[in-house]
């Protein structure tokens, strides 16, 4: 299956050919998976860029970026990303250095070396000669050290909040809370000595209430030893007498069936006085006199 990125064609030959033209400033490259490395030497890298960008077409400056080695004498590597537009090629340049060796600016190669060489001075600390502005771009006013160090803490070394008191935003030491900075990374599977929660689940006698896989007859709770043993009858029970079984006599049939009384016949209820009224028939209305007419005056 094809991939899906654009091909770069390799570029036969062109770490010879930039060995040649830079002379004593190349030190070491490699070519590993596709992508040509060069180290240069920290004095010469505006020419070598020069060089590179007029006899080798490689145009465009991508990317300056910082990597720290704390364990080095040189610690800080500034690694310049370059592309050839009309080679269709990439290459990496590197220079090493320390928090007090400057390295030469190539703000006058790339112009757009000006902001990217600032990123490295504000997160790594590497200082540039010649550079025409070069101050923090990335943190705030009056920030302390270069987040991108190694051995920067992570928590930083102040905070900053908004004071309800002086109506602005203040810088404060950071504190932390003692709870959050002590860390165990002793696993308890790997015999930890002291005890977790829920450990106590797995005593025997287990505990009230807790889940066991075993099975009724193998069980023993945890208030055996504490409740008193059952006490056994001396005489075994029986049910041969009335008072054993607390049976009474047998019921009388007959003298039940006499003494049975006859259902009451059901008293009819008296009639209601407005059902009299409503059985009446209406009384006869006299006859209304016709009325005279309004101009009639007789």
């Amino acid at each position: 299956m094809a991939s899906a990125a654009p091909l770069i064609p390799a570029r036969t030959g062109i770490i010879d050919e930039v060995k040649a033209a830079i002379g004593p400033a190349f030190l070491v490259a490699k070519d590993e998976v596709g992508e040509v490395s060069i180290d240069v030497a920290r004095e010469s890298i505006a020419t070598v860029l020069t060089t590179l960008r007029d006899r080798f077409e490689y145009q465009q400056l991508m990317e300056i970026a910082g990597v720290d080695y704390p364990e080095r004498a040189e610690r800080f590597e500034v690694v310049y990303h370059l592309l050839s537009v009309t080679k269709n090629h990439r290459l990496r340049v590197r220079v090493s250095t320390d928090e007090v060796k400057p390295v030469p600016t190539v703000t006058g190669v790339y112009p757009v070396a000006g902001w990217l060489e600032r990123e490295v001075f504000d997160m790594y600390g590497v200082v540039f000669e010649g550079h025409p502005d070069l101050r923090r771009i990335l943190t705030d006013y009056g920030f302390r050290g270069h987040p991108q160090r190694k051995d920067f803490p992570l928590t930083g070394y102040v905070e900053l909040r908004y004071s309800e008191e002086q109506k602005r935003v203040v810088y404060e030491p950071v504190r932390l809370a003692q709870d959050f900075r002590n860390f165990d990374f002793l696993s308890p599977w790997e015999g930890a000595a002291y005890v977790l929660p829920g450990d106590e689940k797995a005593k025997l006698p287990e505990e009230k209430g807790a889940p066991t896989p075993l099975k009724a007859d193998e069980i023993r709770k945890a208030d055996a030893a504490q409740s008193p043993a059952p006490a056994t009858a001396s005489t075994p029970k029986t049910t041969e007498r009335k008072e054993q079984t607390g049976a009474g006599e047998p019921a009388n049939t007959e003298g039940a069936k006499t003494t049975a009384q006859k259902p009451r016949a059901r008293k009819a209820a008296p009639p209601r006085p407005d059902a009299a009224v409503a059985s009446e028939a209406p009384a006869a209305r006299k006859p209304r006199a016709p009325r005279k007419p309004k101009g009639d005056k007789s």
